[in-house]
């Protein structure tokens, strides 16, 4: 595709031999979830969250050993603090990955990677008991093809949902497909690729038409998708993919900028190693998105200049990039002036002070385990989750095969442990992303209440 055998290749071994590990161990690079990385168009808790909603894969041997939903108390003033209270299984392993509200945050939507169910979760008629309404089984045949359903990102009165893969070859060429809240299939908008460009223009060499993560900031019209890799890399034992010259080909190196109201590619920009979560600025003069790179552990800066041309930089580097730390997930605090950084290799978290955005510094670091995934930050920035699931194939073996939720207070110096659960004890399985519940969302007069802002200006 649009990265030599050699290249790719070289970093996966690279990564091998630094950490001398053997082939045979499953390791990853997907990660998205954070009340600040939520869709513009949705109310935002802004004060103390009661939930904390953990979508979680099946694991082999616990458990009922299926994909589920797992709610979580976080609020220190309850008698259940840091405790799940309730669980909902949706039936088989489906490789469980990011979910998303609707934009009345009535209804959680959680997708799998392999089979491309959908499952809508109703989170309004008891927030603290989530109840599977609607599976939408129908996914690939509906969208012409599109497999592997990741980010499902609410719109005014539409879920956007970004495809990692199709049905015809497995690999990376892939979709946007849109849906209507009730779950009706809209359209699908293909991503662009050098035969058939769609009308966008390359900036840089490649159009590799692979998807990942999706973000939009409406008052741009601008919408942005990133890129990782298809069903047959993301399915497939590690080993064994290194081992596959033609499977090291297929990583995407690109970012997309969309016409938000046309759902047409405009741009697409040069961005190699992988570009995974996408994160948006969140004050009205703030034009710029960021995204790290997997594979190669930089910081990207998509940004728009005085002409209103959007453009993509390298900014910063995460740790030490010869040792390939695999960034993963990242959140961008509401102040728009840190940017959290996971790292799954080393299970670090970083803080980088992004106060000036062509210049990221790092002002803080911490291991949160033997490995890491998502990290998800309260709209006051006080508290951060962490979650510990990439692949069900992918997760670190034997004793680095940790599982947990855990929940940290930040003081603007340091992280202090509030409570971790280890989902492997309580029988629960492989926590991946996080979205956050408030029994304030819900109020009996359906008025916003006093802690929820929109931020349409976004």
């Amino acid at each position: 595709m649009n990265h030599p055998v050699s290249k790719t290749a070289s970093i996966w071994r690279k990564l091998m031999i630094t950490l001398t590990l053997p082939a045979s161990l499953l390791l990853g690079a997907t990660a998205s979830a954070d009340e600040t990385c939520q869709s513009p168009y949705m109310a935002k808790i802004t004060g103390q969250e009661d939930f904390v909603y953990v979508w979680t894969l099946g694991m082999e041997g616990v458990g009922d050993q299926q994909d589920k939903l797992v709610t979580v108390d976080v609020n220190p003033k309850s008698s259940s603090y840091g405790q799940v209270v309730n669980s909902v299984s949706v039936g088989g392993r489906n490789e469980a990955h990011h979910s998303g509200f609707t934009d009345d945050r009535k209804y959680l939507w959680a997708a799998g990677l392999d089979t491309s169910k959908v499952f809508i979760f109703d989170v309004h008629s008891d927030p603290a008991k989530p109840r599977l309404s609607r599976t939408i089984t129908d996914f690939v045949a509906k969208s012409g093809g599109v497999v592997g359903p990741h980010t499902t990102y609410a719109l005014p009165g539409r879920m956007m949902l970004t495809g990692l893969s199709n049905n015809k070859d497995h690999g990376g060429r892939t979709a946007l497909v849109e849906y209507s809240n009730a779950g009706q299939y809209v359209a699908t908008h293909w991503m662009p690729t050098d035969s058939d460009l769609n009308g966008a223009i390359k900036t840089g060499q490649i159009a590799d038409g692979y998807g990942y993560d999706v973000r939009a900031l409406p008052r741009r019209n601008a919408m942005f998708t990133s890129s990782f890799t298809g069903w047959s890399n993301y399915m497939m034992d590690f080993g064994k993919m290194l081992n596959d010259p033609e499977a090291m080909k297929q990583f995407g190196g690109t970012v997309v900028q969309w016409d938000l109201h046309a759902r047409q590619p405009k741009k697409i920009f040069d961005v190699p190693g992988s570009p995974l979560e996408i994160r948006c600025a969140w004050e009205e003069n703030h034009n710029y998105c960021f995204t790290t790179t997997a594979l190669t552990s930089k910081i990207w800066l998509i940004h728009e200049n005085e002409k209103g041309d959007w453009q993509a930089s390298e900014v910063a580097d995460i740790g030490d990039p010869s040792k390939i730390p695999l960034p993963v997930d990242i959140s961008i605090q509401s102040d728009d002036q840190m940017l959290w950084v996971n790292t799954f290799m080393d299970g670090k978290t970083r803080a980088f002070d992004i106060s000036d955005p062509f210049n990221p510094k790092q002002v803080f670091e911490q291991k949160i385990g033997s490995q890491i995934n998502m990290v998800s930050s309260s709209w006051d920035g006080q508290r951060l989750y962490y979650t510990s699931s990439l692949l069900a194939n992918w997760d670190k073996k034997g004793q680095d095969n940790e599982q947990y939720l855990k929940q940290f207070t930040w003081d603007g110096n340091k992280l202090t442990q509030q409570f971790a659960l280890d989902f492997i004890k309580e029988k629960l399985g492989r926590p991946h992303q996080m979205r956050f519940g408030a029994y304030s969302l819900y109020g009996a007069s359906n008025t916003k209440p006093a802690n929820l802002v929109a931020n349409l200006s976004h």
